[in-house]
C-alpha cells in the first residue's frame, strides 16, 4: 500500500482524543487510519481517489445506489466490514431542505463516515466534541451524539416551521385585512414549502429511528450508551407526534386559503350574476323599441326616446331594489 497523505485527500479527515477532547490527528499514511488512537475517520463527498483508499483500508463496497436503498436490509445490514448505518440526515438550505444519505461504518473501536454535503449536525457535534472534555470517549460515543445532534437540529427546524406556520395562521385569520390576490398566491407557496420541509423532518426522524433500533439490536453498546439510546428514542417519539401536529395545522390553514379563494371566486360570480339580472330588463325593452314596426308611434313622438331610456334606466334600478331589501345581495 503506497503512503497516502492528507493533502492528498483533503475531504478526508480522521480524528482522535487531545486532552480529552476530539481533535483532528496528523495521518501521513493509509496505514495511520487505522492506529489505536482514531476513533473517527469523516469523508466528505469523496472522489474516486478517497473512495479506491476507503475500499482498500476498510474493505468496503461503496456503492452510492446501495447507499440510497430505502430497503431497511440495504442499509442498515452487518458483515466482514463491521456494522453499516446508512441514514438520512437533514439538510437544510434557506426555506427549503433535503434529506442528504450518511453512511456509517462502525468495527473494532473506530467510526467511518462518508457523506456528500457538509451538514449542521456534523458541524454542531465537531464544536462540542473539541470544546467540551469528556463529550465522547469511544466510537459508539461520537456515533449515538451525531445522532443525537442530528435530532436536535430535526426539533430546530421543527421549531423553524411552527413560527412560520404561526405567521401564515395571523395572515390567514386576520379579518381586519383583505387578502389579495398576490398575498394568496404567497400564502399558499409558503404552506407548500413548510409541509415539505416537516415532511423532510419526518422521513429523517423515521430513518433515524430505524437505524437506532438496529444499532440496539446488534447488542454493541454498554449500558450507559444503551440508556442514551433509548432516550434519543424516547425524543424522537415526541417529535414525530409533533411533525404529525404540524401536518393537522398545514391541513386547516391550505383548507382555510382554498375557503377564502372560493370566496373570492364567488364575489366575482356574483357580480356578474348582478350585472346580467341588471342588465336583463334593460335589454328587453330596447330590444322591443329596436323592432321595425310598421306603425310606431314614438317616431312621431319628440319625447319617445328619453321615456325609452328613463325606462330601461328604471327597471335596472328596480331588481337591484328589490335584491337588495330582501337581504339577497
Amino acid at each position: 500500500m503506497r503512503a497516502v497523505t492528507l493533502q492528498d485527500d483533503p475531504m478526508l479527515t480522521a480524528y482522535g482524543f487531545v486532552d480529552k477532547r476530539l481533535r483532528p490527528v496528523p495521518v501521513e499514511s493509509a496505514e495511520d487510519l487505522i492506529r489505536p488512537d482514531v476513533v473517527w475517520i469523516d469523508s466528505v463527498e469523496p472522489n474516486e481517489h478517497e473512495r479506491a483508499l476507503l475500499r482498500e483500508v476498510f474493505h468496503l463496497k461503496l456503492d452510492d445506489e446501495e447507499m440510497e436503498d430505502i430497503e431497511d436490509s440495504a442499509r442498515c445490514f452487518v458483515d466482514e466490514a463491521g456494522i453499516h448505518l446508512n441514514s438520512f440526515f437533514l439538510h437544510q438550505h434557506h426555506d427549503s431542505g433535503e434529506v442528504v444519505t450518511v453512511s456509517f461504518l462502525l468495527n473494532e473501536g473506530r467510526l467511518l463516515s462518508i457523506r456528500t454535503e457538509e451538514l449542521a449536525a456534523f458541524r454542531l457535534f465537531r464544536m462540542r466534541a473539541r470544546m467540551q472534555v469528556d463529550f465522547v470517549r469511544t466510537a459508539e460515543d461520537v456515533l449515538l451524539s451525531i445522532y443525537d445532534v442530528a435530532v436536535e437540529y430535526a426539533a430546530d427546524v421543527l421549531e423553524g416551521v411552527y413560527t412560520d406556520l404561526d405567521k401564515v395562521s395571523r395572515r390567514v385569520l386576520d379579518r381586519n385585512a383583505e387578502m389579495t390576490d398576490s398575498a394568496m398566491a404567497d400564502t399558499v407557496a409558503d404552506i407548500a414549502a413548510q409541509e415539505d420541509l416537516n415532511g423532510k423532518v419526518r422521513l429523517d426522524l423515521m430513518d433515524t429511528r430505524r437505524s437506532l433500533s438496529f444499532l440496539l439490536r446488534c447488542r454493541v453498546l454498554q449500558k450507559n450508551q444503551e440508556k442514551d439510546l433509548r432516550e434519543v428514542l424516547r425524543d424522537l417519539e415526541s417529535l414525530n407526534s409533533h411533525t404529525a401536529f404540524l401536518f393537522d395545522k398545514i391541513n386547516f390553514l391550505m383548507d382555510a386559503v382554498m375557503g377564502l379563494i372560493n370566496l373570492q371566486q364567488n364575489k366575482i360570480i356574483k357580480i356578474f350574476s348582478i350585472a346580467a339580472v341588471v342588465f336583463l330588463p334593460p335589454t328587453v325593452i330596447a330590444s322591443i323599441y329596436g323592432m321595425n314596426f310598421g306603425d310606431m308611434p314614438e317616431l312621431r313622438w319628440h319625447l319617445g326616446y328619453p321615456f325609452a331610456l328613463v325606462l330601461m334606466v328604471m327597471s335596472g334600478i328596480a331588481p337591484y331594489w328589490f335584491f337588495k331589501r330582501k337581504g339577497w345581495l
